[in-house]
């Protein structure tokens, strides 16, 4: 698999760019070619089946704790060279990471990234991404890993927008949320099958041991 390259100034980032900055957020319903959406998919499926996925947490540092009341996804965190597929997705995050500095001067430094699977049933309640006590996660993206999916399937992600809008996402193949971690109040609905994604923030410089 040759690994695939995006320009910073790609149409498509500038689009993700320009929505940021009007609104907060945007939407890309076909940012992924559909092969490399499929071997993501596999890869999370792949490390499901081992038994690598693990149940979240809440919180962060000594005070994390698995509250399935709140969130009951299964993750594991992506690491560079773990396989080609991930190593490429990771590359095109980092041109997007190039593209929001360059357009929103937000000092990203760096990406976290995680496989997210939600099995049958679990949810996430309403939250934002950004701690309390830290407020390094600058931008939020969701990449979805789903084929076919169907609305009566469940798995919407609701974000709750200005003026008490709300705005859901179906959880479709390919399709990539990016918001600002702050400012986006979000929640993951039950789903009636596996949901697959990948989720990631991006982080600027901060203090402190996490």
């Amino acid at each position: 698999m040759r690994a695939m390259q995006i320009s910073s100034d790609h149409p498509l980032l500038l689009r993700i760019v320009d929505d940021l900055a009007e609104h907060g957020w945007s939407q890309q319903d076909l940012f992924l070619p559909n092969a490399l959406t499929a071997q993501l998919a596999a890869e999370c499926r792949r490390r499901s089946a081992e038994g690598e996925l693990a149940p979240a947490a809440v919180g962060r540092g000594p005070a994390q704790e698995i509250r399935e009341g709140i969130r009951g996804d299964h993750i594991q965190w992506l690491e560079e060279g773990d396989s080609e597929p991930s190593d490429c997705y990771m590359q095109m995050m980092d041109s997007l990471r190039e593209a929001l500095n360059r357009g929103l001067f937000l000092g990203l430094e760096e990406f976290e990234c995680h496989f997210a699977l939600y099995p049958p049933g679990a949810f996430y309640r309403k939250h934002v991404d950004r701690f309390r006590d830290d407020d390094r996660r600058m931008v939020s993206v969701v990449l979805y890993l789903n084929d076919d999916w169907l609305a009566e399937q469940g798995g919407q992600l609701r974000m709750y927008l200005a003026g008490e809008r709300e705005h859901d996402v179906l959880p479709s193949g390919g399709c990539l949320v990016v918001f600002l971690s702050g400012e986006v109040p979000h929640e993951v609905l039950p789903a009636q099958r596996d949901r697959l994604s990948l989720t990631g923030w991006f982080r600027r410089r901060g203090e402190g041991p996490f």
